[in-house]
């Protein structure tokens, strides 16, 4: 490429760059320091990029996992099993194997998706597997329906309406 195609590129895009704004002289003085102060003073601006377009015109609203109640409740509810994945961007609780003492040859994982945040038996979809060893290399794994997965819905329900409440009562 020649010297003038190379300068005159050149010269474009510092032309491009100076009309759309983005180059703006800044004073050092009024720049936050902290990323979350500059993150702040960014989106109070309104600059920053937006996936609306993409979404499909839908609004999507996202709750923390400290003031969702439906999750909250799970955790409180399953804490007494360990946990494989939790993943409250994707709406799901997984616990590891779980065994009682008195039997070692059973075991159960429950997996908790979450489908809404509503306060709705349908918000819930609770699986429970089963996994029954004769030897340690010797396993059948099924997906059972049981009493468990009702039981556990209506505990988690009625937990998240007791921390919804509680939650209530404190903003008042």
């Amino acid at each position: 490429m020649s010297k003038i195609v190379k300068i005159s590129i050149i010269l474009s895009c510092f032309l491009i760059l100076a009309e759309c704004g983005i180059y703006k002289p800044v004073d050092g003085r009024k720049t936050p320091i902290s990323g979350k102060e500059r993150a702040r003073k960014n989106v109070e601006e309104g600059r920053g990029i937006s996936l609306k377009g993409l979404a499909g015109g839908r609004k999507t609203t996202y709750q923390f996992s400290t003031s969702n109640p439906m999750w909250r409740a799970t955790l409180e509810i399953l804490d007494f099993l360990p946990l494989s994945t939790v993943d409250y961007s994707g709406g799901v609780i997984i616990s590891d194997w779980y065994s009682d003492q008195s039997n070692q040859q059973d075991s159960i994982k429950i997996s908790v998706r979450f489908l809404s945040n509503e306060l709705q038996s349908n918000s819930l979809n609770i699986i429970v597997h089963k996994r029954s060893c004769t030897s340690s290399s010797n396993c059948n794994v099924k997906k059972i329906k049981s009493k468990i997965e009702e039981e556990l819905k209506i505990s988690i329900l009625k937990k998240a309406a007791l921390l919804e409440k509680e939650s209530k009562e404190k903003k008042k």
